[in-house]
């Protein structure tokens, strides 16, 4: 598999250890399938203040959040960016009619694929699978795939905003929300700058780095940067704050004003009112 796609791993291993916990967040059986033994090794290179609990109340911070768009805003395309190892089409509780589009690299989708080769896909909903790499055009082939513009979309960009350069990461928030059709949501995750140049945090940027996926992409202020992509933002949580903190996080969050501190940023936001695809 791709370095890149590797990190995927290293993160269902961190689900597969909060799943197995007594006091648990959520439950994800198929995460320690998906992992593999490279999961668990990355995982251990990997490790740093922190990065356990942060994977778990970003994982249920998404869950309730997805759980939300689709119940109460009966969204039923959703659509996973750098889906990675995600097996939420399998294990959250998903309205009949949602379907499920999980964009990815070739490789992962089929090394995906094999590894869950013996877990039947449930009823009631559907999954298309759509390989492409994002930094090309993706567009078409999840057009092609049965994705309906003129539709609500649940967009969700998880662990995936700071493998990119600035000006991808614009271009992708702000083709996100042009394809939208009204009543569309977007949900993920982005670190602050601060993260990429804290001393402290070299050892692990190193290690990623040196496995083929550094880390590119941080912002001090991740609602102008989703405002002038075209979202409306209705919420930015730090881990620890109220509606993010679930019992995991560990350490006091300081204010937003105190500056050059490594953050983590969890965010939902809106299609506008009146933005929709221009086509």
């Amino acid at each position: 598999m791709e370095a890149v796609s590797r990190t995927a791993q290293w993160t269902a291993a961190a689900r597969a250890l909060e799943t197995e916990r007594d006091d648990r967040l959520f439950a994800d059986p198929y995460a320690r399938t998906v992992a593999d033994t490279i999961g668990f090794t990355l995982l251990e290179r990997y490790a740093g203040a922190g990065t356990v609990p942060f994977l778990a109340i970003r994982t249920t911070y998404l869950d309730r959040a997805i759980t939300r768009a689709v119940t109460e805003r009966a969204l039923r395309q959703v659509v996973f960016l750098a889906a990675g190892m995600d097996t939420r089409f399998h294990r959250l509780d998903w309205p009949d009619g949602v379907t499920v589009y999980e964009l990815d690299r070739p490789a992962l989708l089929d090394a995906k694929a094999e590894l869950l080769a013996d877990e039947p896909d449930p009823a009631g909903r559907r999954r298309h699978t759509v390989a492409v790499d994002l930094t090309g055009d993706w567009t078409g082939p999840l057009k092609e795939a049965g994705w309906r513009a003129e539709e609500p979309t649940l967009w969700v960009v998880e662990g995936l905003l700071f493998f990119l350069p600035e000006t991808a990461v614009r271009g992708l928030l702000a083709t996100l929300a042009g394809l939208s059709g009204p009543g569309s949501v977007l949900l993920g995750d982005v670190i602050s700058r601060a993260a990429l140049e804290n001393p402290l945090s070299r050892p692990f940027l190193t290690a990623l780095a040196d496995d083929g996926n550094p880390w590119l992409f941080g912002t001090e202020d991740p609602e102008q940067l989703l405002t002038e992509c075209g979202w409306a933002v209705r919420e930015v949580r730090q881990p620890g704050e109220e509606g993010a903190d679930f019992g995991r996080w560990p350490y006091p969050v300081p204010p937003r004003d105190v500056p050059r501190l490594p953050r983590s940023f969890l965010f939902t936001c809106d299609l506008p009112a009146g933005e929709e695809d221009p086509s």
